[in-house]
Order: C-alpha cells, then sequence, then structure tokens
C-alpha cells in the first residue's frame, strides 16, 4: 500500500513538474472585417517546417496550445479553406497575437473520387479518367464521352457540359480542328486517351487569362505518353446487300511539334460524311448576307436517326494538319473535299386553315441532289504572354445541282438548280501587351462571295398567274448576290487589379447587288419577262463607324462584364427598274450587362441583359419577284425592316465532382418590336410572300433544365432533362392579321448502365408535347411524340461482341390517326487480336420498314409528309487498327 501511495505522488509530482515546463500561446484569429473565424488550424512549427503542435480556433476565433520549446526560431502557421495560409514569427511566446486573414479564391487541388470511377477538380479543370467510363466495347472517344456525368453528345455529335456547348475541343492543348470536331470524336481511339479535361472559363488567349471573363467550357484530350510515338488509325473496308459499300481510312498523329488527323471515307449506306466538317459553334459575323435564296422545294428530312432517311452515295477527304515552331508560332492547315449524291423520294400534303377557308396542296417529288464542298483554311497562330497574333485565310467552293420530278396536285413539272457560291476571306487579329501592363488589339476581317443561282421549270407553272391562264413551255429563274464586306478596330484594354477597362473604335462596310430575272418561255420559243415586275438589279451599300467601351470585373466569386456600343449606320439601296433611291442613318446604344456571380467553390449564377436594334438586309427589300422554289414567290414593298429587341437571361449552375452529380437550370425571355412584317397569299397551287410596313411585336420565353449523376452502386450514368417554350407572335395571311401562340414540352430522361463484367445497356427516351392556337379562330393543333431508344452490350467471348439497338417512335395528332414505328438492329464483332483486326456484320432496319410518315403542325396548318427510306441493309466489314 505504501509502495503504491508512493508511485501516485511521484506521478503528481511528474505531471505538475510538466504543466510548469510547458508555455501557453493564446491569441486570435478575425477576418477583414474582424469578425472571429473559426475551425482554423492554427500549427507550431519549427524553421525545418516540422509541426510541433497544432489547435483549432474556436466559435470566437480563439486558440489555445501549449509548448514546451522555447526556441526563437519558431513561428504559427494558419490556414482554413477560403483564405491566404499565412504565418507568424514568434519572438515573445508570452504575448497574445491577433491575427488577420484575407479571403482567397477557393482553388480545389486535386480532389478525387477513391471509388472507381475517378474524377478530379483542379481550380475550373475537371478531369475524367478515360480508362474508368470505356468498355471493351468502344472504339472512339465519342462512344466513351456519352457514358460521363455531365456531358451530353447530341445526335450530330454536338457536345454539351452540364447545359453549355463546349466552344472548342483541344488535343493535348492545341487547336487542331477548330469547332469542327465531329472527326476528332469519331476517330481518335479512347485506348490512346488518358483523360478528358473540362475547362471551364477557357480562355486561349495566354495574355487574358490573368483577368479572365470567359465563359466559355472547352474540352481537352489528354493524350498518353506512349501514343504520341507513333502514328495511329485504322483502315476499315464494307460490302453489304443490296449493292452497298463502305470504306474508310484514318492516320493521326499527336506529338509536341506536329498533330495532325487525316481521314478518307466514302458509303452508300446512309452515313453523311459530311457532318465531320460541321462547325458547332460558328463565329458570330456583321457580314449579314442570306444564304442560297432559291431552293427546289424539297421538304426536310423526317425526325429520325440519318441513316434511317438518306439514300446516298457520299465521299470525303479530310486533312488537319498542325505544325509548331519557336517562339509558340503554330501553323495549321485543314483543308477538305466533299462529294455527296442523295435520292429524295416523298409524297406531301398540307392544309391552312383561314376564316372558314381551308387551302390544301398535294405534292409528290423525286428529286437528286448533288452537293459538293471545297474548303481550306490556313491559319498562323502566335500565343504568348506578350503578343498573341492569329491570321485565317480561307477559301470555300459550294457547288450545289438539283434535279427534281414534281408533281402539285396533279400537275407535273421537272426541275433543275444550280447553284455555285463561291467565297475568299481572311481574318487577322492582333493584340500586344505594352511595358504599361496594357493591352493593344488591332483587327481587321476581309471577304468577297459571289452566289450565282439558276433555277429552270419545264413546262411552266401557275399559268393563271403568269400568263394570262395560258399553257407555256417553262420559266427560268436566275439571280446573283456579289458581296464585298470589311470589319476593322483597333482597341486598347487598360487592367487595373481586378478591373480592365477597354475602349473600341472601327468602322465596317458591306457592298452588294442583288441582280435577278424571272422569264417564260412560251411553245413557240419566245423568251420575256414572266411579269412586268420580275426584275431586281437592287445596289446596297451599308456602313457603319462604331465606337464600345468596355468594363469588366473579376474577383473571387464575381466576375462582371458591361459593353456599351455605340454606332452609326448608314445604308443606301438603290435600284432604278423601280425607282428606288433611299438612305437610311440610325444611331445606335446597344447595351449588353453580364453577372457571374460564384455562390459556392462549384455552384454558380449568372445573369444576362442585352438590348439590341437590328436592321434588315438586302434580302427584305428587293421589289421585283423572286421565284424562290416552284410554288413561292417572294417580292417586297415596305422601307427596310428594322427591329429592337430587349432580352433577359438568367441560370443556375450546380454540380458536385466528388458525388458526380451535374444540373442546370436555365431561364430566357426576349422581346421584339418590328416595323415591318411578311404577308403570304395562300393559294391551292401557290404561296406569294410581300414584305409590307406594319408594327408588330414577338415574344419568347425558355426555360431548360438537365441533370446528370452517376450513380456508384449501380454503375451507371442517368440524366433527365425537361424544356419549356413559349412564343407570341402575329401573321398576315390572306389579309387577315392572325395573332398566334405557341407552347412546346420537352421531357427526356437516359441512362448509361454497366449492369456487369460483360454487358452493358442504354435507354434515351423523350417526350414533346406542342400545342398551336390562332386567337380569336378557335383554330389549334396539338401534336405529341414519344421516342425512345435502347442498345444492349454484351461481350459474348473474350473477342466476341454483340449490339442490338431498337428505336420506337409514336406521335399521335387530334385530328390524324396515331403513328407507331419500331426499328431494330443487331450487330456482331469478333476482335483477331493477333492481327489488330476487328470482323464485324450487322443488320439494320430488320423489320425492313420502308415508308415513314411524319408531321408537321403550326397553330392553323398541318402538313404530312410520307417518306421513302432505305429498308434492311446487311454489312460485312474489316477494320485494321495500326
Amino acid at each position: 500500500m505504501k509502495k503504491v501511495l508512493f508511485l501516485l505522488i511521484s506521478l503528481f509530482s511528474l505531471c505538475l513538474l510538466s504543466a510548469n515546463a510547458q508555455k501557453q500561446i493564446k491569441g486570435k484569429v478575425k477576418d477583414q472585417h474582424a469578425k472571429p473565424i473559426p475551425s482554423v488550424m492554427v500549427s507550431l512549427k519549427d524553421k525545418e517546417g516540422n509541426t510541433l503542435g497544432f489547435s483549432r480556433s474556436n466559435e470566437k476565433g480563439d486558440f489555445n496550445l501549449s509548448t514546451e520549446e522555447a526556441g526563437t526560431d519558431l513561428f504559427l502557421e494558419f490556414s482554413i479553406l477560403g483564405y491566404e495560409k499565412k504565418n507568424l514569427s514568434l519572438t515573445d511566446l508570452s504575448k497574445n497575437p491577433e491575427v488577420t486573414l484575407s479571403e482567397s479564391q477557393i482553388n480545389l487541388k486535386t480532389v478525387e473520387v477513391k471509388n472507381r470511377p475517378r474524377l478530379s477538380s483542379n481550380g475550373d479543370t475537371l478531369s475524367y479518367k478515360t480508362s474508368d467510363f470505356s468498355d471493351k466495347q468502344d472504339r472512339s472517344i465519342g462512344d466513351v464521352l456519352k457514358k460521363m456525368p455531365g456531358i451530353e453528345v447530341a445526335e450530330n455529335g454536338k457536345i454539351s457540359y452540364n447545359g453549355k456547348n463546349i466552344s472548342n475541343m483541344y488535343i493535348d492543348g492545341d487547336n487542331l480542328l477548330e469547332d469542327k470536331y465531329g472527326i476528332g470524336t469519331k476517330s481518335i481511339p479512347h485506348s490512346a486517351v488518358d483523360k478528358i479535361q473540362v475547362i471551364e472559363k477557357d480562355q486561349p488567349v495566354k495574355m487574358l487569362q490573368k483577368n479572365n471573363t470567359s465563359d466559355d467550357v472547352a474540352l481537352n484530350l489528354v493524350i498518353k505518353d506512349e501514343a504520341k510515338l507513333k502514328v495511329m488509325g485504322d483502315i476499315k473496308a464494307g460490302l453489304g446487300t443490296p449493292d452497298r459499300f463502305e470504306g474508310n481510312a484514318n492516320a493521326m498523329l499527336f506529338n509536341k511539334k506536329v498533330k495532325f488527323l487525316n481521314n478518307i471515307k466514302g458509303n452508300n449506306i446512309g452515313i453523311d460524311p459530311g457532318l465531320d466538317l460541321m462547325a458547332f459553334n460558328p463565329l458570330g459575323s456583321e457580314n449579314t448576307k442570306p444564304t442560297n435564296l432559291l431552293s427546289a422545294g424539297a421538304a426536310g428530312v423526317p425526325v429520325l436517326p440519318q441513316n434511317r432517311t438518306l439514300f446516298n452515295k457520299a465521299g470525303q477527304a479530310n486533312f488537319n494538319n498542325l505544325f509548331k515552331f519557336k517562339n509558340d508560332l503554330q501553323l495549321r492547315a485543314n483543308v477538305s473535299y466533299l462529294y455527296d449524291e442523295r435520292k429524295q423520294v416523298y409524297n406531301k400534303s398540307s392544309e391552312t386553315i383561314l376564316a372558314g377557308q381551308t387551302f390544301a396542296y398535294q405534292e409528290n417529288q423525286d428529286n437528286y441532289i448533288n452537293p459538293q464542298k471545297l474548303r481550306g483554311q490556313f491559319t498562323l497562330n502566335g500565343n504568348t504572354d506578350d503578343y498573341y497574333f492569329n491570321n485565317a485565310f480561307i477559301a470555300e467552293y459550294l457547288p450545289v445541282r438539283t434535279n427534281s420530278n414534281v408533281f402539285i396536285n396533279g400537275v407535273g413539272a421537272f426541275q433543275s438548280l444550280k447553284q455555285d457560291m463561291f467565297t475568299l476571306s481572311n481574318d487577322l487579329a492582333y493584340r500586344k501587351k505594352l511595358k504599361s501592363g496594357n493591352i493593344l488589339h488591332f483587327s481587321s476581317s476581309l471577304s468577297r462571295s459571289t452566289q450565282p443561282e439558276n433555277l429552270d421549270i419545264k413546262p411552266g407553272l401557275n399559268q393563271d398567274i403568269l400568263n394570262n391562264g395560258n399553257p407555256y413551255n417553262s420559266l427560268n429563274q436566275f439571280l446573283d448576290l456579289p458581296t464585298f464586306y470589311t470589319n476593322n478596330f483597333v482597341s486598347m484594354a487598360f487592367p487595373k487589379g481586378k478591373f480592365v477597362q477597354t475602349y473600341r473604335a472601327g468602322f465596317l462596310v458591306q457592298q452588294q447587288t442583288l441582280e435577278s430575272t424571272l422569264n417564260k418561255t412560251q411553245n413557240s420559243g419566245l423568251t420575256e419577262l414572266a411579269t412586268a415586275n420580275s426584275l431586281n438589279d437592287l445596289k446596297w451599300l451599308r456602313s457603319k463607324w462604331y465606337v464600345e467601351n468596355v468594363y469588366e470585373y473579376t474577383s473571387d466569386k464575381l466576375t462582371a462584364s458591361l459593353r456599351i456600343p455605340v454606332s452609326y449606320n448608314t445604308i443606301n439601296y438603290k435600284d432604278s427598274n423601280h425607282n428606288l433611291d433611299e438612305n437610311v442613318n440610325r444611331f445606335f446604344v446597344n447595351p449588353f450587362l453580364n453577372i457571374k456571380y460564384q455562390t459556392s467553390p462549384e455552384n454558380y449564377v449568372n445573369f444576362a441583359y442585352a438590348f439590341r436594334n437590328n436592321l434588315g438586309t438586302i434580302d427584305d427589300l428587293y421589289n421585283g419577284i423572286v421565284l424562290r422554289n416552284y410554288r413561292s414567290f417572294f417580292a417586297n414593298n415596305a422601307p427596310l425592316s428594322e427591329n429592337s429587341q430587349h432580352g433577359f437571361s438568367g441560370s443556375f449552375n450546380f454540380k458536385k465532382a466528388i458525388d458526380m452529380i451535374f444540373g442546370n437550370v436555365s431561364l430566357s425571355y426576349n422581346i421584339t418590336d418590328m416595323n415591318t412584317i411578311s404577308s403570304f397569299t395562300i393559294s391551292n397551287n401557290s404561296q406569294v410572300r410581300v414584305v409590307l410596313p406594319l408594327e408588330n411585336q414577338m415574344k419568347s420565353l425558355g426555360l431548360n433544365t438537365g441533370l446528370s449523376k452517376y450513380l456508384f452502386s449501380l454503375r451507371s450514368t442517368v440524366s433527365a432533362g425537361f424544356a419549356f417554350s413559349r412564343s407570341e407572335y402575329q401573321q398576315l395571311q390572306n389579309g387577315q392579321l392572325l395573332p398566334f401562340e405557341s407552347d412546346a414540352y420537352s421531357y427526356k430522361a437516359g441512362i448509361e448502365a454497366k449492369l456487369n463484367k460483360f454487358m452493358n445497356f442504354s435507354y434515351n427516351g423523350t417526350f414533346s408535347n406542342s400545342i398551336n392556337k390562332a386567337k380569336g379562330t378557335g383554330v389549334s393543333t396539338n401534336y405529341q411524340q414519344l421516342r425512345q431508344q435502347g442498345g444492349l452490350a454484351i461481350t459474348m467471348f473474350k473477342s466476341v461482341f454483340l449490339n442490338l439497338s431498337a428505336e420506337h417512335i409514336f406521335t399521335h395528332q387530334s385530328s390524324q390517326p396515331d403513328l407507331k414505328y419500331l426499328f431494330a438492329d443487331a450487330n456482331i464483332r469478333y476482335k483477331v487480336l493477333k492481327l489488330k483486326t476487328d470482323l464485324e456484320f450487322g443488320i439494320t432496319n430488320i423489320a425492313n420498314v420502308k415508308r415513314f410518315e411524319a408531321i408537321n403542325v403550326t397553330a392553323n396548318s398541318l402538313t404530312v409528309g410520307t417518306y421513302e427510306i432505305p429498308g434492311r441493309v446487311a454489312m460485312l466489314k474489316a477494320t485494321f487498327n495500326y
């Protein structure tokens, strides 16, 4: 007992000695507004950085830690998420320091999801590990992108991230393809890509990255090191029945100095190679010139994937090459040529209801369309912290030939349409950072184009309108629209801390001539003007002098931009054939405000307001009749069209990367006031449009939501979305001014699921509901459609893969019978590993559906079209990978 008592007394004495030897360090932590900061990690460290003790501040900001150290080389380290880290040297341990921490931008440093699949976030960049989302069945990087939460790939290849379209797809940081990235997602093997980075606030100009107000989103494909060392690609050849073929050859290299992706392909199985040349985000331009004005009047394709509807024979060569030199200089060449032959057979019936009258026409068309596209773009780019230089020279030639047999209400005719658009353009941009830190910017754009069009119709149609009711031999419409355009400006940006002021001044000139002649040829061979008013020689000269003030503010949470462009616009247009000689002078102020607030490290809200004044184009002014297609006559009898628009938009984007959940909500509202309206005179055989002076207004409201989530337990990516749009506008038809209302609802849901190690399942469903009303007439239409797509991918053996897919379309329209279609496909593939070759056999449209009916409705019209589509096709293909 005495020994125990002695031991306790000894231990108590040692504790007292130890307590007396330790020293207390007390203090307080507060923010810049003198408010206490709780939960701050306070670490005591020596000069080598070794931690000797630590504590956390309480709710009042007070901290307290003990130490036995007495050296003078000690310091305290204060750290907490959202504030800058701070060190404080300890010269006197008896003093109670008060420390002030400054707020800082929250930069998420490589937060990783430990359970597969993995996501990592670093600031504004989110990285997906490609191998975590890919399967043995996948071939290209596009196959894998569809499975990643937050990323959506449309049927045409367009990619969006959390509801926002991407601006570019980089390959190891280089912009090889610009926004024509479709060829990249289809051709680049997923096994060559280490990870896919989503870059928010993408700003490719290096000198602008410090004060970055960009709202763009881009993808960057990070190529594996071993894939950079060699040329890779594949060669595909396929034959099928009835009389089908497909061929494809890809070659690509992605190293530091040279990148290229070159492709040659051809097929007649309904695949449009021209989609590889589609620009998903073309740059806006004030070179307001219409595309081809004439057409054969062919109906649009039905709402089906193109490979189910297209009769084609197409070939394409697409070469994309990038060379990198010293001083961050790059030369890029993008050259492509497309040749296509298409056939289209359909019949269409249309009804328009006006004040108790119904105008109807029935047409059948058998079309042969031969579009071609030759395009070359050569870009020289230099991009450093001190200067930015970019010059893009583009040459483009777009010949199109269309031959069409058409029957309108039982009357037959043959159409021949020739169109040859040719464009040369050059865009130059130069930025230089001066010694003062200010940035000088110079930009110059030049463009010259011609677009002759020639439409022949034989025999002549609409003889009651054009030939006093007498039959005649043929009708010819010729039109050309040569255009010269230039836009030049110089600006100076003044960065100062979080603010950037930019002042810009420039001028724009556009010169055009619209030449057109509508001739008729009598059965006697005499050629003359179809009407006294069927000639145009309209000359147009538009100039714009403008200054623009831009004020930008960027902080950790708030990004704001205010643009105030002021312009003086002059337009002169004249045509001696119609005693037309007018001058228009307008002074415009078109402000734009955008505010983005980071509500949390991963979530933000955005608000924008824009006011715009717009002037019409030369297409709104020609007085002479132009036969736009076999049954549509267009002319104008109004001053230059003008409109002003107020636009409001707001959005909320949220994500939680560690949980792989992404969502977005956006709302927009626009009001447009116009001074002219298109007046349509409709009959059973023709439609005449004349632009008239009449003030009217259009309102539109849009709501879009989207949600995407990866379910770890089910190894699945699920998505859902809802969209609503409403528009109110007026139309002038047969002298009646009709107010219209149109509401459209869309609901969609999808899943990409990995059922087990050898089976994957996918499903996408979309339900749309359209309600259209013509106020005061009692006329309304309701259109509903459910479209479902499903697929099952099965790994039968180690190198044998089976794919089954189906598509179901159900359409309901109140005055028409329901339409139901079911398409099914099957494909089996055997991978010969030793030969690096895939052998596959596939059948599309197993049920051999050869006709498809589609409905298009507006408030007072109904159009029903029946299309011939390719039936069952069987293909045997071999693909060699290298």
